[in-house]
This record gives C-alpha cells, structure tokens and sequence, in this order.
C-alpha cells in the first residue's frame, strides 16, 4: 500500500472514530445536538472559543458524562478486541477471547476482592491492580492446567472455560460474603458497564492500551510466526515458551485494566479479530491496529444502545455485546 493511500485511509479512520465519538456523546435519554456538543468541548478546551448558548446542565451532561464515557468505552473495545486477536493467534483457536479464556473472570475476581474487602487500600490504582493480579492468575491457572491434563496450546480454550467457571464462582462467593449494601453495584459493574467513566480514571486504560499497543505490533511478525505452529516459529528463532508467556503477561495486564473500569464485557475479543481477518487477512501487522479501531466503534455504538433503548434507565452494556455479539458470531459462522 503506498504513502497516499495510508494517509487517505487513516483520514477516513479519524473521520468515522470522531463522528462515532460525537454520536456517543449526542445520543441519550437527553439527546444533544452535534455542533452544541463540538461547541462544548471547544469551550472546554479554549475557554471563550464561542458564545455560549446552552445550560449549564447540558454542559455538565457532555463534559462530564458522556464525553469521557464514550472515551473509556473506545479505549475499552480496543483493548479487549486486541487482546482477542492476539490470544486467538497464540493459542492458534478461534474461540480464544478474553472472556472465554477466564482471563476476564480472572480480573473481575480481582476487582471485586478490591471493591468489597480492601477499603481502596491504594486508592485509585487499588481496582486495576488488583484486576491485573486476578487477571495474571487465571492466566496462570490456564496455563498450570492445560500442561496438567497434557493439551495442546491449541486446545487453552477448554481450560480457560473450566478456570472462568471457578473464578466466577469464587467471585460470586465473594459478592455473598461482602456488605450487601454494595453488593447491587458490583453486580451491575460485573454485568458490565461505563456508568463509572471520570476523567481522573482515563488515564490509565489510555496509558495500559498505548504500550500494549505499541509492544504488539513490534512483535506483531514473531505473532504471525507462533501461529504458524511452535515448531516452525522456533525454526524462525522464536523463543517460542518465553515469547507465549510474555504475550500472556501483556494480554493479562490489557485485560484486567479494562475489566477494572468496565466490568465483564463479553463477545468484544471474540468477534471483532473474526471480522477483521474477513476483511483484511491474518497477518498480525494489519489485524492488530485494525481489532483495536473497530473494537472501539463497536463498543461506542454498544454504549450508545444501551443508554438509548431502555432510557432513562442504563442498560449494562455487556448485555448489549452478548445478544449482538451472539447473534453476529451465529451468522458469521453461517457464512464461512
């Protein structure tokens, strides 16, 4: 692909992510018009920017609501749909997301240790970290069983599915032992949902995503080579078991990141990596920057459905992902 078509296809990428983001923050039980919410936001960043025509309610609506929601919600759908296309090529299963690999359910054990029984001992950073921590250890827990039961990497998938049953069940004993007052929201939060999305919490999601993002795709031709088969990566000079145990640590620290934020969101890293091998090939160069743009649109749109069709109450999202999701991924498998 030359120079020009590059810049002309990221021009259309950054057209369609801003016109998702303004729809994300339009659309509510309170819908906004477009150039109000433009004219917001400009105001917002350059104060004095354009005369100011709207409620101080509207305002506090779009700056302080929907804009970092419909942010978190794009950061959220990149990270779990790279995270799929990377555990996908790894484990060489097109079942393989985050969700049905336990790694999902990893963190939400994790987070919600945290929510219920820590008091926030490290303030703000206290959830993610110890999403990240339930979120290593199911990985682990995947991988200490799969070598237990003498499967194939190809086959991580059935040990993942038997780890998420044990950490969901560990996680709802948690909810059970916890306050109950709090006990409505974790269950909310574990359903999944951005209802939670401040400025002050975006920093990291952005910060976990940029790195992964950025180590992925500098690895992104030694991917392609260990989902070619651990025998012909290793005749390619990857270290094959330190490299999948690497891509584990990355995968789970993206993982329990986003759980912490977003709750259990399902379907993401499932179906997104599928859509885009259909559509632009397997080879880990394209397929991870093109998971983590789509990923973000689906999961903006997801959030706007969920505020919009049960208004005003909010709909958890990973509702919205599993009956899409679910439904999408039955038809695709029709079509292929």
């Amino acid at each position: 692909m030359t120079s020009g078509k590059v810049l002309t296809w990221g021009a259309l990428a950054a057209a369609l992510m801003v016109l998702c983001l303004t729809a994300g923050v339009s659309f509510g039980a309170a819908p906004i018009p477009f150039t109000t919410v433009w004219s917001i936001i400009a105001n917002k960043l350059h104060p004095g920017f354009s005369e100011v025509t709207w409620s101080a309610g509207r305002e506090s609506i779009v700056w302080d609501v929907r804009f970092p929601r419909a942010i978190l919600a794009g950061l959220v759908g990149s990270g779990l749909a790279v995270v799929g296309a990377v555990l996908q090529a790894v484990t060489r299963n097109p079942l393989a997301d985050p969700h049905l690999l336990g790694v999902s359910s990893g963190g939400a054990l994790g987070a919600i240790i945290a929510l219920l029984h820590t008091g926030l001992i490290f303030g703000l950073v206290t959830v993610p970290l110890f999403a990240f921590v339930g979120a290593l250890a199911a990985t682990l827990a995947v991988m200490a069983v799969t070598r237990y039961s003498g499967a194939a990497a190809d086959r991580l998938v059935l040990s993942g599915v038997a780890v998420a049953f044990v950490a969901t069940a560990l996680g709802n004993l948690t909810i059970f032992l916890g306050d109950p007052r709090a006990a409505h929201t974790v269950v909310f939060w574990m359903l999944g949902g951005l209802g939670l999305a401040q400025w002050s919490h975006l920093l990291y999601p952005a910060l976990a995503l940029a790195l992964s993002l950025i180590w992925l795709l500098l690895r992104a031709r030694e991917i392609n080579a260990l989902a070619m088969g651990d025998e012909t990566a290793a005749t390619l000079g990857v270290p094959v078991s330190r490299f999948r145990a690497q891509l584990f640590v990355v995968t789970s620290l993206l993982t329990g990141v986003m759980v912490a934020f977003s709750g259990a969101i399902g379907f993401v890293g499932l179906l997104i990596p599928h859509i885009v091998r259909l559509v632009g090939g397997s080879d880990n160069v394209r397929v991870i920057p093109l998971s983590a743009f789509l990923g973000a649109i689906v999961l903006i749109l997801a959030d706007i459905a969920a505020r919009v069709v049960m208004a005003p109450e909010d709909m958890p999202i990973g509702v919205v992902t599993g009956l899409v999701g679910g439904v999408a991924f039955i038809i695709l498998l029709r079509r292929r």
